[in-house]
């Protein structure tokens, strides 16, 4: 990175291994969540890893996760028919950004804007196409959430 170039969501929040950090501490205290624990009671042990991937190239961090595990696609693919409930979502997310603290993942508003941002998004897309029996879009595209040209996420 230049001296003057603006890093990614990832460089800023410590690079993929921040990540890897988050979803080993989140995975730990979800099987001991009584409403999530049922979701990920056959979780594959790498599952982690792959979310850790996927947040990392959400974030601006290598592709690692298109590479290796089929992109956007295969992520909505995960979630398909498995009818999640908005409390299920909403605990989702309530306890990854507990865990994002204890993971140390940066504070301050400008990424945590972000981060939470691409979060809100994220799970509800995940909701939405966990209603459906198939796919809706056979070209999804990965979502890249950035700073913004005013501070904020985009996706593009």
């Amino acid at each position: 990175m230049s001296e003057n170039a603006i890093p990614s969501l990832c460089e800023w929040a410590g690079g993929s291994s921040a990540f890897e950090r988050l979803t080993e501490i989140f995975y730990r205290r979800v099987s001991d969540d009584p409403l999530l624990a049922p979701l990920f009671a056959r979780m594959d042990t790498h599952h982690p890893h792959f979310v850790a991937l996927f947040l990392a190239e959400v974030f601006g961090g290598p592709a690692h996760y298109s590479e290796q595990r089929g992109g956007h696609r295969a992520m909505l693919a995960k979630h398909v028919g498995r009818h999640l409930s908005e409390a299920q979502r909403a605990r989702w997310m309530a306890l990854l950004l507990e865990c994002a603290d204890a993971a140390g993942l940066p504070d301050d508003p400008e990424f945590r804007s972000a981060f939470v941002g691409y979060v809100e998004w994220g799970t509800r897309l995940a909701v939405l196409n966990s209603q459906l029996e198939q796919l809706p879009d056979e070209h999804a595209p990965m979502p890249r959430w950035g700073w913004g040209e005013t501070g904020g996420p985009y996706r593009g």
